[in-house]
């Protein structure tokens, strides 16, 4: 009986590694969910407040179609790694995707997805510069870090 493997999924060549990596390393009786959490921005795009600024207001339409385009770029990145699995074997009925709004922080979400019911997470490396690792973080040095209970692989 296989595992449930959550792959931590954006549309970066480091994610499609990771899926890469599943795919070539782990036997298709596995279940991988392919988890993305993505800015909940619709609120905001539909907000028509005072409070928010005027140069918010008169660039609202181009942030919101940026941000609907950022949606259908990790959509994509979800079909072609569920193609990469497929390819290698795996069902498509074990293979779940999941585009999840940002609630908490996206390392955080990822971290409460782990624990419901999966047995690994797996995700690329972002492969930051020092300077930058150290002043933004890393999401997956903090799902690493974070994570209990879950075992926690990280792809170069």
């Amino acid at each position: 009986m296989g595992r449930n493997i959550l792959v931590a999924l954006d549309d970066s060549s480091n994610a499609m590694r990771a899926v890469q990596f599943v795919a070539e390393t782990f036997t298709p009786d596995h279940t991988v969910t392919l988890f993305s959490v993505v800015q909940d921005s619709a609120t905001l795009c539909e907000m028509n407040s005072p409070e928010l600024t005027p140069y918010f207001m008169s660039q609202r339409e181009s942030f919101c179609v940026l941000e609907d385009k950022k949606r259908e770029l990790i959509r994509d990145a979800q079909e072609k790694a569920g193609k990469i699995l497929m390819d290698a074997g795996f069902n498509s009925k074990n293979i779940i995707s999941k585009l999840n709004p940002k609630k908490k922080g996206v390392a955080r979400d990822i971290i409460e997805e782990a624990r419901s019911g999966y047995d690994m997470v797996v995700m690329g490396r972002r492969g930051l510069s020092g300077i930058k690792e150290f002043v933004y973080g890393s999401i997956s040095q903090k799902v690493l870090q974070l994570t209990k209970d879950v075992s926690v692989l990280i792809i170069n």
